[in-house]
C-alpha cells in the first residue's frame, strides 16, 4: 500500500514508525512531517487543512490509504473530501469531529446518550459566565468551546482564577475557540485515557494510557500539551474499561449514528475515575499526543492492520494482540515552554542513540538544517521506551534522555510517578 500520513508532530512520527513496521506498507509519505519522519518517509509540502488539495495530492501520488493525525484537518472536513474523491482514509467526518471541535456539542450528545459526565453550562456572554462562576464557586473548570490545541482548559482552584480564565477566553486568549465557553463542575478522581477504534458500527478498544499535563515535576505548574505518558494505565482495570464501553462509548456511538453522523476513526476517551466508576472528561477525535507514542511503541506493525480495518468497516473481525509490556515517553521541550521559548537551537547526540523496537526518539518540533537537527517548536522530542515493567521502561527512557545533548531543552524527571 502507498500510505499518506497527515501531520508534523510526535504523534505522526510514531504513527509513521509503526506503519513502517508492517510489510503491507509500500511507499510512505508524511505531510508536512519533521526531521524524524524524513528519515523513514518522504516529507511532502502540503496544506493538510485543505481537503481538495489533499485529495488531489493523494490521487497524483496513487495513495491507497490516508491516515489523518491532528484534529484541525478533521474539523476542516479533510476526511469528507478524501471520501468524496474515493480515497480510503482513517478519521471522522467534519460532522462527527464536532465531538472534539465543540465542547457544547459533546455535552449535548452525552445528555442524549445518558453518558456520565460533569454537570455543565454553556455561555456566549462573559457577564453571564462570570455570574455563573460566582454563584457556583471554586474549584470549577473553564473550557474554551472550540479547538485550542489542548490548551483551552483551566482547572480553577480559586474564584479569582476562574474569573480570570473567563475573562481571558472571552478576551481572545484562544482566538475564536474561546468565543463560546463551557463551564463544568470540578470532578475528583484519577484521570486516564482510553482509546477505541470505530468503523461506524463496531468499536474495538486498542489501549489505555495516562499523561502528564503539568509542566513541572509532581504535576505542578501550568498545563501544557503533555509532558509525557505511559501505557497501560493501572487505574483503568478491565472492569472499568468494560463499564466505559457500556456506559459511555457505545451509547455515544449509537447517538452519533442516530443523528446521521456515524463515527469512524479513533475515539480518545478522557476519563475521570473515582471509586471504580468512570465519568467522561472529554472526547478527542484523534490519538493523543504524547499518548500515541506509547501506544504505537506497544502495538508496532499491527497498528496499520487495525487502522485499515476501521477505515474499511471490518473491525468486527479485528483483534488486538498485546504484549505483556509497558511503555513510557518523556517529552523534551524548549526552555520556557509552555510560555515564550526560542527556536533554532541545535540538538546533539541523536545519531549515537540506538533506536529499535524497544527504544525510540520520536521527533515533534524539529527540522534538519545544514546537516544538524534543530528545535522548531515547544515540545521537541518524545523519548520513548518499552520494558517488561514500567520501572524498566522508565529506566530505559531516562537513559536515552541523558544521552541527548541539548542544553536549551528540559524535561520532567518523574513521568509515570503515580504508577511507580
Amino acid at each position: 500500500m502507498n500510505i499518506l500520513i497527515l501531520g508534523s508532530g510526535g504523534r505522526e512520527h510514531a504513527l509513521a514508525w509503526a506503519v513502517k513496521q508492517n510489510p503491507k506498507c509500500g511507499r510512505l509519505i508524511v505531510a508536512p512531517g519533521n526531521a524524524g519522519t524524513a528519515a523513514i518517509a518522504w516529507n511532502a509540502e502540503l496544506d493538510i487543512n485543505d481537503g481538495e488539495a489533499v485529495a488531489a495530492f493523494a490521487q497524483e501520488q496513487t495513495v491507497d490509504f490516508v491516515i489523518i493525525g491532528p484534529e484541525a484537518p478533521l474539523a476542516a472536513g479533510v476526511a469528507d473530501a478524501l471520501r468524496a474523491a474515493g480515497i480510503l482514509c482513517f478519521g471522522p467526518s467534519a460532522a462527527a469531529a464536532e465531538l472534539e471541535a465543540s465542547k457544547a456539542f459533546t455535552k449535548a450528545i452525552c445528555d442524549a446518550a445518558g453518558a456520565p459526565t460533569a454537570a455543565y453550562a454553556h455561555f456566549t456572554d462573559a457577564a453571564a459566565a462570570r455570574a455563573y462562576v460566582e454563584e457556583r464557586g471554586a474549584p470549577i473548570v473553564i473550557k474554551a468551546d472550540g479547538l485550542a490545541a489542548g490548551k483551552g482548559v483551566t482547572v480553577a482552584m480559586t474564584l479569582e482564577e476562574a474569573l480570570a480564565a473567563v475573562d481571558d477566553m472571552f478576551g481572545g486568549a484562544h482566538g475564536s475557540a474561546g468565543a463560546e465557553v463551557v463551564i463544568e463542575e470540578f470532578m475528583e478522581g484519577e484521570e486516564a485515557s482510553f482509546f477505541v477504534l470505530c468503523d461506524g458500527e463496531d468499536a474495538l478498544p486498542v489501549g489505555t494510557a495516562q499523561d502528564h499535563k503539568r509542566v513541572g515535576d509532581g504535576d505542578t505548574g501550568p498545563n501544557t500539551g503533555g509532558m509525557g505518558a505511559y501505557s497501560p494505565a493501572p487505574v483503568l482495570t478491565d472492569d472499568i474499561a468494560q463499564r466505559t464501553m457500556d456506559e459511555i462509548v457505545r451509547p455515544t456511538l449509537r447517538e452519533m449514528a442516530k443523528r446521521g453522523t456515524p463515527y469512524q476513526g479513533v475515539l480518545y476517551v478522557g476519563l475521570m475515575i473515582k471509586d471504580g466508576a468512570p465519568r467522561l472528561v472529554e472526547y478527542n477525535v484523534r490519538f493523543g499526543d504524547p499518548e500515541c507514542q506509547v501506544l504505537m511503541m506497544r502495538l508496532g506493525g499491527q497498528a496499520l492492520d487495525l487502522l485499515h480495518a476501521a477505515a474499511e468497516g471490518r473491525l468486527a473481525e479485528a483483534q488486538v494482540n498485546w504484549a505483556d509490556d509497558h511503555a513510557i515517553t518523556v517529552v523534551m521541550a524548549a526552555n520556557g515552554y509552555p510560555g515564550a521559548y526560542e527556536k533554532g537551537s541545535v540538538i546533539c547526540g541523536l545519531e549515537a542513540v540506538e533506536q529499535n523496537s524497544k527504544e525510540m526518539v520520536f521527533h515533534a518540533g524539529t527540522a534538519s538544517k545544514d546537516g544538524a537537527i534543530i528545535a522548531t517548536g515547544g515540545r521537541v522530542l518524545n523519548v520513548t521506551a518499552r520494558g517488561a515493567s514500567l520501572s524498566e521502561a522508565h529506566t530505559r527512557a531516562y537513559a536515552l534522555v541523558d544521552a541527548i545533548d541539548w542544553p536549551e531543552g528540559f524535561c520532567r524527571r518523574d513521568i509515570g510517578w503515580r504508577a511507580l
